[in-house]
């Protein structure tokens, strides 16, 4: 097999892996054992290996020395600590983005696409149309380094988004998300810095709370 075969091997791995963390599919501090996930899909153990530690650079899986690597169970302190990185950095991007002028259409589109999510759709597409609004003011930027630390978050946000299920109503999520877009499109950062910031700090407490046992079950992203 050549390298290039291996490569789209680890890689249809890594994303099948994924998608049964982000699904839920895979349970909080569920164990990946590199041996059964081979068997399972039919690949080598160093194939398995790689995919699996493809995950943990993600942040969606865990690996301590000596031990199978598992599913985290994500914590308070987990969530105030990604907060504490994702806020100010959020911040910056929305007035980096006024900044450059009109914001991108594919936010625009993210925003129209998350409104129209069916009300029965799976938990993990909804968070996805979520992150997509965020990844396309990330996008907007053009910032290597951007991008690089955004997409070193992404797979911890998402992993709290689905742990947490029952936070913030999906319409309030929507409703939120259009009003940071509005603001952009008016070219009015102080209004779109605050609208963001209320919207993750809303997120932090929700999801926060839910993980602690807290919240009311109100399903959203």
């Amino acid at each position: 097999m050549s390298t290039l075969q291996t490569v789209s091997v680890v890689d249809a791995l890594s994303d099948t892996l994924r998608a049964r963390v982000l699904d839920g599919h895979l349970q909080p501090g569920a164990s990946l054992v590199e041996a059964d996930v081979a068997a399972e899909f039919g690949v080598s153990r160093p194939t398995a290996r790689a995919a699996i530690t493809f995950l943990v650079h993600e942040g969606l899986l865990r690996h301590q020395a000596h031990k199978s690597a598992h599913v985290p169970v994500l914590s308070r302190a987990d969530v105030e600590d990604l907060f504490l990185v994702r806020i100010p950095l959020e911040l910056g991007i929305v007035g980096a983005v006024v900044a450059q002028g009109p914001p991108p259409m594919d936010a625009e589109r993210a925003v129209d696409a998350l409104a129209a999510v069916p009300s029965g759709a799976p938990h993990s597409v909804f968070v996805e149309a979520d992150l997509d609004f965020h990844r396309a003011l990330v996008r907007a930027v053009d910032s290597p380094r951007l991008s690089r630390l955004y997409a070193a978050l992404s797979g911890e946000i998402h992993l709290s988004m689905v742990q947490s299920r029952y936070v913030l109503g999906r319409d309030r999520i929507a409703r939120e998300h259009r009003e940071v877009f509005q603001a952009l499109e008016a070219g009015d950062a102080a209004l779109a810095e605050e609208r963001m910031r209320a919207h993750l700090e809303g997120a932090r407490e929700a999801l926060a709370s839910r993980l602690d046992g807290g919240a009311s079950a109100v399903e959203a992203s």
